[in-house]
């Protein structure tokens, strides 16, 4: 008899777990770009630093929703963060092209109105999470690219910094070991088809990008994503990251998405929207519909991640690589941050 009351119990306790687990609200997920991303590689200082990141930008985040402001103010507040942190591949610790230049691309989106901003290809702008808000708020487009997009910014009251201001140490020494990987690529490759292809040749194996989604008291979502592009990238190109619908998405009655990864199979997927679509007319739940979508951008050969929130305040943090920077907070305040697999 003591030991069925023991087995129900136990059995009981699992339930209440399985329930509590599903009925835990999150107001915000964030990601800070996934990629080959091992613990044996992370040294223990580098681990905390991208710790501490993730958790600061949480809280900057959890602080403007706590106060009752907008889903727009909590994702803008907390890609500042991550944007001013030179450990993230967005703002500060954007990676060069192969010109040495950091060019930077971002975009927000609001759930409840559909309205969305961008911006791409810009060297000017400290943070442009809010470039791409101010193109959202105070002008009649989505997407603005280079020196348009940073006279725009420059006149709607943004910090505008010297392109030198983006420079780090680690990432410049990452553009110079990506050109030696591609210059070698180029040799062995030589004859062959993948030759005639102009770019790049090798596989940026660590994405940055960082992005956030949260759920406001008033029930608005909102997505935003900000990124420093692909190490060594050529002839201004653009990833998933600023385009609506592939890098970015957000719209109350299913989910805002940020997107990290190889952005040419995210665009070509049309990643964010296409979670979305699913949600909406095949009636799949966040976690179901961003699992189907990642999957068939593997199958393509592309990885990475991405982060979804729904109306609800499930969550959902996929990854097909070796890591993904990531966390999460709930209603009440508890913090997650995790980094591998």
């Amino acid at each position: 008899m003591k030991w069925i009351k023991a087995t129900a119990l136990m059995l009981f306790s699992m339930f209440a777990l399985q329930v509590a687990a599903q009925q835990q609200k999150y107001v915000m997920v964030i990601h800070g770009g996934a990629g080959t991303i091992l613990k044996k590689n992370m040294t223990p200082e580098k681990e905390a630093a991208y710790i501490a990141g993730l958790t600061q930008a949480l809280k900057a985040g959890y602080a403007k929703i706590k106060a009752g402001k907008s889903s727009l103010d909590a994702v803008e507040a907390t890609i500042h963060v991550l944007e001013n942190d030179p450990h993230f591949n967005a703002g500060k610790g954007a990676v060069f092209t192969h010109d040495g230049r950091n060019e930077l691309d971002a975009a927000i989106m609001e759930g409840k109105t559909l309205k969305a901003g961008a911006v791409a290809g810009v060297t000017t702008i400290k943070n442009p999470i809010s470039a791409a808000r101010a193109v959202m708020e105070k002008s009649e487009h989505v997407m603005m690219i280079g020196t348009g997009a940073e006279q725009f910014a420059r006149e709607a009251g943004l910090e505008i910094v010297d392109p030198k201001y983006f420079w780090t140490q680690e990432r410049w020494d990452g553009l110079q070991k990506a050109i030696k990987a591609d210059s070698a690529k180029a040799v062995l490759d030589h004859g062959s088809k993948k030759s005639e292809l102009l770019g790049i040749k090798n596989h940026d194996y660590k994405f940055g990008t960082v992005g956030c989604v949260a759920l406001d008291q008033e029930g608005n979502l909102a997505a935003g994503t900000s990124t420093g592009g692909m190490t060594n990238k050529k002839y201004g190109r653009v990833g998933d990251a600023p385009i609506i619908g592939s890098g970015t998405y957000c719209n109350n009655e299913t989910a805002g998405i940020s997107c990290t990864g190889w952005g040419e199979f995210y665009i070509r997927n049309v990643v964010a929207k296409t979670i979305s679509d699913l949600m909406e007319y095949k009636s799949l739940s966040v976690s179901e519909a961003s699992k189907i979508v990642l999957d068939k951008v593997g199958k393509m050969g592309g990885d990475g991640g991405l982060i979804a929130l729904d109306k609800k305040g499930n969550i959902a943090m996929p990854f097909n690589t070796e890591g993904m920077y990531r966390g999460a907070v709930t209603a009440d305040g508890k913090i997650e941050v995790l980094i591998y697999k």
